[in-house]
């Protein structure tokens, strides 16, 4: 014979797992600036995991790099250079800039976007001066939700970011980044950057990193991701974190 009290402790355990896998933190972790250099964005691709690959346009390996990862089964994003304020050279290949008409504004998403196949989402590079600017923030998000399924992550280059807030105006799915693990370029400095990733994840349920196609980055990444589930993380792709986001609000 089962005894209630039997029965009632199995189900408190079966729900309290079902509980600790729900609360699991999530880490997403997008590798940027894909597109110049054909060999580093090659192992960034090959790194283990659902990482996702942020491809400029318009770059001289961007193309093949976007196809390159989607054969792969990662998730590719097209990484468009936002004007910033100290832009120092010339503007890059695909980039918007404040000065732009509505008009000059969106032909240049839409060959942007046409020079990153397999894109799922936008994120921005660099960006400190148009993130700034809810008329051009409000124009972007436009682009970005007449084209069904697209995401949005700022990369949040400035605390004055209002990126963010046009994409909940325009219905636009969208996060932005928590760490950079490679702002300092050293192994040591992105170790000590995962792991604060991994405390932001701890505390807040997940968390969102941005890294770079370094020797330095790579390395670190191609030795700690395979550890990251047995230490309790889960590692998802950052299209699944939002869907996952969307649908538990």
């Amino acid at each position: 014979m089962i005894r209630p009290w039997f029965v009632l402790t199995a189900m408190l355990l079966l729900s309290a797992s079902h509980s600790n896998a729900e609360q699991q933190p999530r880490i997403a972790i997008i590798i940027d600036d894909l597109g110049y250099q054909l060999e580093a964005g090659r192992r960034a691709i090959s790194l283990p995991g659902p990482v996702a690959f942020a491809v400029l346009p318009r770059t001289p390996h961007g193309s093949r790099l976007a196809r390159f990862a989607n054969d792969r089964g990662k998730e590719v994003l097209l990484h468009l250079p936002l004007e910033a304020v100290d832009q120092r050279g010339p503007t890059e290949p695909g980039g918007i800039t404040l000065d732009m008409s509505r008009t000059v504004f969106e032909t240049a998403f839409a060959e942007a976007f046409d020079a990153v196949p397999f894109a799922v989402g936008v994120s921005s590079h660099r960006g400190s001066l148009l993130t700034r600017h809810p008329g051009h923030m409000a124009w972007l998000m436009q682009e970005i939700g007449e084209r069904d399924g697209l995401f949005f992550i700022d990369s949040y280059t400035t605390h004055e970011s209002v990126a963010l807030m046009a994409a909940e105006e325009a219905g636009v799915t969208a996060t932005r980044r928590d760490v950079f693990l490679d702002h300092e370029r050293s192994v040591e400095a992105v170790t000590r950057e995962l792991e604060r990733l991994k405390a932001l994840a701890l505390r807040n349920g997940q968390a969102v990193a941005i890294g770079h196609p370094f020797p330095e980055t790579l390395e670190v990444l191609e030795r700690e991701l395979p550890l990251l589930e047995d230490q309790g993380f889960e590692v998802v792709t950052i299209g699944r974190l939002l869907h996952q986001e969307r649908n538990r609000i």
